[in-house]
């Protein structure tokens, strides 16, 4: 059974930095992408990428975050990091954490989601 358990948000003032972290236990084998979505909590948001990372340490980021977020990961560790600098209030949403992963060889691919962790910037 795979979990991934995210960590690091909170309030924070505009202009200031949080770092998120999420890990990933249970049996798995391969992990492929890793990434962090975020939704808004207002009608008709939906959740949007913010930051993905591959295996091979190839990045992607959301043009609104370019430049103050970036995303890295710890293969050993089963552990993804997004470092968000430079906080603006429109960053506010529930960050999630998502993995495509494997628990055995040979199988299929399947995204596991994290549970959310709230992360607010006031002005």
């Amino acid at each position: 059974q795979v979990q991934l358990v995210e960590s690091g948000g909170g309030l924070v003032q505009a202009g200031g930095s949080l770092r998120l972290s999420c890990a990933a236990s249970g049996t798995i084998f391969s992990i492929n992408v890793m990434g962090w979505y975020r939704q808004a909590q207002a009608p008709g948001k939906q959740r949007e990428l913010v930051a993905a990372i591959t295996k091979d340490g190839r990045t992607d980021y959301a043009d609104s975050v370019k430049g103050r977020f970036t995303i890295s990961r710890d293969n050993a560790e089963k552990t993804v990091h997004l470092q968000m600098n430079s906080l603006k209030p429109e960053d506010t949403a529930v960050y999630y954490c998502k993995m495509v992963l494997s628990i055995r060889s040979p199988s299929p691919e399947y995204n596991y989601w994290g549970q959310g962790t709230q992360v607010t910037v006031s002005s």
